[in-house]
């Protein structure tokens, strides 16, 4: 992989390492662009937080400091962007905006967990579901997310443990790929999945995506340093982009806008 713009850190409450073995794991798999986007506190309402989800905001500021110092300790050996994974809850949307203009993130991408606000009550994408209605809520939430256009690309789209009928996944996951492509929105064949045998990359939506004709890129979506930069698990996704003749990306330098 030349470029890796999907990387955790243990702030999150479910990856383990520290942010120089991701960078020394990243130089030795071949990675000249490595970005970090852990996964950003958020807003919610009451006292309620999920535990091992999210980072803290009192987390945030060193997450800042450690990921720059890094960027600034290996410039020569590997480009190294700060960035943010963010779920767009629209309650809590713009608040979440002001706060992390506080700081100087280079990009956001947008991987949706959680449809509605991110509450107890609300769904979420790795419970198996067979409701159209939800399908439908996650690709619709998806959407106004790229609408905001804070993000420069799409983690996970296919994601959602969705084991319903294939006609409602057919219609809502093109309407997706329709809004992705109209505007300029990468999508994101997650390695993740593939590490851990997921649901996901699932063949069905990437079938979809090349029909529509969108642009894709590969991200490592680490959770261990060992994992930032698998090549095993690269290969396998460059099969599928292959055999579907995706439009692949290898960089995103020319998105950062933030």
């Amino acid at each position: 992989m030349y470029a890796n713009y999907h990387t955790h850190t243990a702030r999150c409450g479910h990856a383990t390492g520290t942010e120089r073995e991701y960078v020394e794991n990243a130089i030795k798999g071949g990675c000249r662009i490595l970005g970090f986007s852990d996964h950003t506190p958020q807003f919610y309402d009451g006292d309620f937080y999920p535990d091992r989800e999210k980072m803290r905001p009192d987390k945030l500021e060193d997450y800042v400091d450690t990921v720059l110092a890094l960027k600034k300790e290996y410039a020569g050996e590997i480009l190294i962007r700060l960035g943010l994974e963010v779920e767009y809850f629209p309650k809590h949307f713009d608040e979440l905006m002001t706060f992390l203009g506080q700081f100087p993130f280079e990009y956001l991408i947008l991987g949706q967990h959680c449809v509605g606000n991110g509450q107890e009550e609300d769904p979420s994408v790795f419970r198996e579901t067979q409701d159209p209605a939800v399908l439908r809520w996650y690709v619709r939430q998806c959407i106004e997310g790229m609408q905001t256009g804070r993000f420069i690309y799409l983690a996970h789209p296919d994601v959602l443990r969705y084991s319903g009928e294939t006609e409602p996944y057919l219609e809502e996951m093109r309407r997706l790929c329709v809004y992705a492509r109209e505007l300029s929105m990468p999508l994101e064949i997650n390695l993740n999945g593939v590490i851990r045998h997921r649901n996901y990359p699932n063949r069905m939506f990437w079938e979809i995506a090349a029909d529509v004709g969108n642009t894709v890129l590969i991200g490592s979506d680490a959770h261990r340093a060992e994992d930032v930069a698998r090549q095993e698990a690269a290969a396998e996704a460059m099969e599928l982009v292959e055999e579907l003749h995706l439009t692949l990306l290898t960089d995103l330098e020319e998105r950062l806008t933030l």
